[in-house]
This record gives structure tokens, C-alpha cells and sequence, in this order.
């Protein structure tokens, strides 16, 4: 805790004829974190034959997937299964190296691929000729005008018909130029609609080229005419015959693609899984460096991780391996990935962390304490016990639903489950249910303070915390630099500003004491002292602007805290108005029309009140942790650990002993 877990760097030589098994193990095992291996003695590895297929054939069977997903039968859905989704079922797959997986892929394709293929082009084709039938019926219900047969809406061997729509304010001067054009020449029948004018054209072939440029210039929309013979409004009745034909083709070829779905889709996901995993191994070949009978990889590797992976690297080389486990140097701090080791009650709060930033290997982790003071924060901005209570039945379901998962789901749960307990605190002290319902309702509610009547005391408490959140993150800064070697930084940049928040506590404190009035003096002016100090040190030529500028930076985060009473008065005003408007309605008594709508109204208000407060107070705690309390202390430039590892869902592989 506080600290990122230890990392040593593991570096490993074996025969090549071990390297598609060990990899496979390290890439199962997932606790490693393989890095390039430049050496001059040794060229790098490349991806094999197979390695090359099973990146193709993963493309190939994603193909099948998205296809088959579209038509399988789809769960049940809805608020249940998003509370608690069940687990995918796991299919075990004894691998034997990963040329005997690929043989296995090639076979599963070729019964597979065909019949899937079939089926999406009979759906694909069939679609296309519904698409062409319901286009032709558009068009001819735009010919239902004409009485004429439609096969004399065609060019012959002597005549040119063109039929287009144009806009109106252009048809007028279209007509002129053509008939210019061709000198009279030309025969036309139109019609109006909307802003356009449906227009046919006949002409000479000869003219041709005369007219064509001029129906581009007027941006003629030309229109093909469909197949057929007979009046636009007798094709129509054919078309709809054809239409039907082809609709319960498709619902036929869809059937039968719902049958291909429920009998290969689980299979096919099975195998897209095993050959996303043996492309994703593949990707850390180039890193590796070999010769021609034996390859290297160096990584980094937790420290308790270390007897278990030294266990399988002997097992799976039968003890033939060179392997070296060897401490960071000085010189690689700055490049050791970080994996954030946290106890089980805070570790969901490493997702906050690591949203900003994981810490560099020797800087403290700040999730424990932000497991706490973003809880508070959350707490204190919504600050009402019925609005926590919702807040945190919601949140303990998703937690109970995903936790077999821990995805983000149940680590964000998790954190307003936490804030929950913390909001209901808040609310008891404010005396806030519903915001102020049940005053209304006649109930004497004991509170400490309330939000409306004491805000300068909660204006006053919530600067209180941020001065001590900021004193403990400048405090955090102090020890880290010190035990880093960085003295200087240490008592410029971090006791400077405790000495000058120690200075305004005591100064706030005094009351008329005139020994304690002295001693906040002198801290403050030493603190002031060390933090001039520290900017003419640190900007020489632009220390005068900077100290005044980071000076009134300080005092800006501080009052920045000020958002703790802002959103507290927030919540408290929302519900009061919701309370406020329910109050007025109520009275209407009228076939019960007032408590109806009231009712509603109060269920519908208080829930958007709890939903637009909770998103602020996410939200604005979180910029406390980023911007005020990580810019006292932390930076967040760490690396973090990726692993080499496999991702399942579906699949479970079993190595050879």
C-alpha cells in the first residue's frame, strides 16, 4: 500500500524448440511484461509461417463473427441482465503447439466458411434485388401521371428520351436552351412537385451532343426507368408482386442464417479468441533476439510473481534454461512499469488513479488516501441521506452483478457504493431527506448544521478541509522528495507551503491570543521566505512575476474547495424546489388530481435530482484529486504494467505437463 508493487527484471535464454510452449506459458500466466532485447550477438525473431496464418485467419473468422452475431438469438436484455449479466460459458482447448492449432482453424474453416458465406450472399443479393424493386415503384409512382406504356420512356435506335428531375427556378431556362440548342427539335412533357419539376425529353439522336452539355449545366437529376412493359401504375401492381416474392425469400435466407448462427456461432467465437491470442503472441517475436538454436526475452516481472514464473520456465525447458533475476538499476527507474498494489477495500480506486496517471516507480500511490477523500468529497457535495440511500442500493446491486467480472462496471459501482455510506453521514449532519421533505411533512429532523441557515459554517468547514487535504498532499511531496534525495526540492517547494498553511491555521485559531497570533506569523513568514527562496532559485530572471502568480495560484486551489459548500447548496436547493412545487400541487383535491401528479412530480424530481447531483458530485470531487490534491505532490508520469497476456472469455487452454 502506497507504494507500486516491486519489479525485478527477468531475463531468460532457452533451446528455440521451447520457445512456442514458454511463450504460451508466459503469455497464460500474464505476469510478465516483455520488453526489447537489443543484443549484437544475436539477430531478432520474426513471425513464423503459422504466426503469419493465424493473423489472416483471425481477420477471416472476425468476418464470420460479425456476421453470425447479427442473426444468433439474442438474450433477454434488459435492466436484470445489466444488474447481473451471466457468465459466458468456457470451452478447453488442449493446445499442442501452435502449428497443430492451426491444421485444427484450416479444417473448422473450410466445413464452416462456405456454408456461412452462402448464406450471407443469398441475403446480400437478395436484399440488392428488394432495394432495386422498391427504387422501380418509387419511380414509377413519380410516372403515375403519364398514361403512356413505359417501354416509351426508352431511347430507340432513332430517339433520345431522357426523364430527370430539376429545380423549379431552373426548368424555365433549361427548356429555352434546349430548344435553342436543338432548334425546335425537341418534345417535352413535365410536372410539378414540390421544388422540382419532373421533366421527359425526346429528341433526334443526332442532337445528342448538343444536348446533353446543356442538361449537365442545369444539373439534371436523370432517372432510370425500371424494366417492364405497361403503364406506370400496372407496373406497380407487378412490382409489388415481386416484392412479396423476395421479402419471404430473404425472411427464408435470414431463417436459415439464424440455423447457421445457433450451430457455429459459440465455435466460431471459440476459434476467434485462440487466434486472437496466437496474433497477439506473435507481436512480441520482433522483441526477442535468437540464434540458430536458441532465443533470449527480458522483461519485467512482479517480485511475488517470481517463484511461480521461475516454476514454469523450468518445467516447460525441462530445466535447460539460463535464467537471471536481477534488481532495477539506478539508470532504469524512470523506464520500470508500474502495477498498483492496493488492498482488496481500495484497490476498484485504482481506476481513478490510473484515469490521471499511474505514479513513477518512486512516488507514493495515492489511492489509498483518495479512497477516502473522494468518497468524503462525494459525501458532502450530494449530502443526502435518502439520496445516498438510492445511491448506494443501485451501486450494491451492479457490485453483487459484477463482481465475478471485475470490469469498470463494478469498479465504479464500487466507488459509489463507498460514497454512499459516506453521502447518508453528510445527510444525517445536515438533516437532509429528500432535501427538506420531511420538515414539510411535520417531522422534527435533528440536524447539526442546515445547508440554507449555517452556509458561512459550511463555507467555513469546507475551506477547513481543503486546507488539510492540501497540507497532507505538500506533506506526501515533502517525504517523497526527501527520501529521493531531493532536499532542496523538499524544503522549497513542499515545507515552504505546510509552514504557510501551519501559519493560517494557527492565525485562524488565535482568537485574540497573542502568543499563538505570533506564532502563525512566524510560520507564515518563514514559509513565505522558503517559497521566494525556492522561485528565485528555481525562474532567476522571472521569480517577481512567478511568486505572485504562484502564490495567488495557492490561494486559488484553496478557495477552489469552495465548490464542497456549492454543491452541498446545489442538492439541498434542487430538492427544495422539487418539495416546494409537490407543496403547491398537493392542496388541488379534486378526483385526487393533486396527490396524483404530486406524487409523480416528487418520485420524478427527486430521481433527476439524485442523477444531475450525483454526475456533479462525481465530477467535481474527482477535479479535487486531479487538480488541487495531485498538484501538490504527484505527477503521474509512470508507465503502466502491460503484461503479456491472453485475454479469455470463452476459452480456457490447457498446456501440456
Amino acid at each position: 500500500m502506497f507504494r507500486p508493487e516491486e519489479m525485478v527484471k527477468i531475463e531468460v535464454i532457452t533451446l528455440n524448440r521451447y520457445k512456442d510452449t514458454l511463450l504460451t506459458y508466459l503469455h497464460e500466466n500474464g505476469a510478465v511484461e516483455v520488453r526489447d532485447l537489443r543484443v549484437r550477438v544475436a539477430q531478432k525473431d520474426s513471425p513464423s509461417e503459422y504466426h503469419r496464418k493465424a493473423a489472416s485467419y483471425s481477420i477471416t473468422i472476425s468476418r464470420l463473427v460479425d456476421f453470425l452475431r447479427e442473426y444468433r438469438k439474442k438474450g433477454k436484455g434488459g435492466i436484470k441482465e445489466f444488474i447481473s449479466p451471466p457468465e459466458r460459458p468456457k470451452k478447453k482447448y488442449r493446445y499442442e503447439g501452435i502449428e497443430n492449432l492451426i491444421k485444427e482453424v484450416e479444417g473448422f474453416l473450410f466445413r464452416v466458411e462456405p456454408e456461412v458465406k452462402a448464406a450471407e450472399g443469398k441475403i446480400n443479393s437478395t436484399q440488392a434485388e428488394i432495394d432495386k424493386i422498391k427504387e422501380g415503384m418509387e419511380i414509377l409512382d413519380l410516372l403515375s401521371f403519364l398514361k403512356v406504356d413505359v417501354s416509351y420512356l426508352r431511347s430507340t435506335n432513332m430517339l433520345e428520351v431522357v426523364v430527370g428531375t430539376i429545380d423549379r427556378n431552373r426548368f424555365k431556362p433549361l427548356v429555352e436552351e434546349v430548344q435553342k440548342a436543338t432548334e425546335g427539335r425537341t418534345v417535352l412533357v413535365s410536372r410539378n412537385f414540390k421544388d422540382k419539376v419532373l421533366v421527359v425529353f425526346v429528341f433526334l439522336k443526332r442532337d445528342y451532343e448538343k444536348f446533353n452539355p446543356v442538361l449537365a449545366k442545369y444539373s439534371l437529376e436523370r432517372i432510370e426507368i425500371p424494366e417492364g412493359k405497361g403503364t406506370p401504375k400496372e407496373l406497380i401492381r407487378e412490382y409489388e408482386e415481386k416484392l412479396r416474392t423476395k421479402e419471404k425469400e430473404l425472411e427464408q435466407a435470414k431463417k436459415d442464417a439464424e440455423t447457421l448462427a445457433e450451430k457455429y456461432y459459440d465455435d466460431v467465437v471459440f476459434y476467434q479468441e485462440l487466434m486472437e491470442n496466437e496474433r497477439d503472441k506473435s507481436a512480441v517475436l520482433p522483441m526477442l533476439a535468437r540464434t540458430n538454436i536458441t532465443f533470449a526475452l527480458t522483461g519485467w516481472l512482479p517480485r511475488v510473481n517470481v517463484p511461480e514464473v521461475l516454476g514454469g520456465i523450468k518445467r516447460i525447458t525441462e530445466g535447460k534454461a539460463y535464467i537471471n533475476i536481477r534488481e532495477p538499476r539506478e539508470d532504469e527507474l524512470e523506464d520500470i512499469p508500474i502495477k498498483l498494489n492496493n488492498p482488496g477495500w481500495a484497490k476498484p480506486f485504482e481506476m481513478l488513479t490510473e484515469m490521471y496517471g499511474v505514479p513513477k516507480y518512486d512516488e507514493i500511490d495515492p489511492t489509498p488516501i483518495i479512497t477516502f477523500t473522494y468518497s468524503f468529497f462525494f459525501g458532502f457535495m450530494l449530502t443526502d441521506f435518502m439520496y445516498g440511500l438510492i445511491v448506494g442500493l443501485v451501486a450494491a446491486l451492479l457490485v453483487k452483478g459484477h463482481r465475478k467480472f471485475n470490469d469498470g462496471t463494478y469498479k465504479f459501482a464500487y466507488t459509489l457504493l463507498i460514497s454512499s455510506f459516506f453521502t447518508m453521514f453528510m445527510g444525517a449532519i445536515f438533516g437532509s431527506y429528500f432535501g427538506n421533505a420531511l420538515d414539510l411533512a411535520g417531522f422534527h429532523v435533528p440536524r447539526v448544521w442546515d445547508t440554507f441557515e449555517n452556509a458561512l459554517i459550511v463555507l467555513q468547514l469546507a475551506l477547513a478541509i481543503g486546507l488539510a487535504h492540501l497540507f497532507t498532499g505538500y506533506t506526501i511531496g515533502f517525504t517523497v522528495k526527501l527520501k529521493n534525495g531531493d532536499k532542496r526540492g523538499a524544503i522549497l517547494d513542499q515545507l515552504s507551503w505546510m509552514l504557510i498553511i501551519l501559519g493560517i491555521v494557527v492565525l485562524a485559531l488565535a482568537s485574540g491570543n497573542h502568543n499563538a497570533k505570533l506564532t502563525g506569523e512566524a510560520l507564515f513568514g518563514i514559509g513565505l521566505l522558503l517559497f521566494a527562496v525556492g522561485e528565485v532559485i528555481n525562474n532567476k530572471g522571472l521569480a517577481a512575476l512567478l511568486i505572485i502568480s504562484d502564490f495567488f495560484g495557492f490561494v486559488g486551489s484553496w478557495l477552489s474547495y469552495a465548490r464542497l459548500m456549492a454543491l452541498a447548496l446545489a442538492t439541498s436547493g434542487i430538492a427544495m424546489v422539487v418539495n416546494i412545487l409537490v407543496q403547491m400541487i398537493w392542496g388541488f383535491k379534486l378526483l385526487y388530481i393533486g396527490p396524483i401528479i404530486g406524487v409523480i412530480l416528487f418520485i420524478g424530481g427527486q430521481l433527476f435530482s439524485v442523477a444531475i447531483n450525483s454526475l456533479g458530485a462525481f465530477v467535481h470531487s474527482l477535479r479535487l484529486q486531479y487538480v488541487e490534491f495531485f498538484g501538490t505532490f504527484y505527477s503521474g508520469d509512470g508507465k503502466p504494467f502491460e503484461p503479456f497476456k491472453a485475454k479469455r472469455e470463452v476459452s480456457e487452454l490447457e498446456l501440456e505437463a
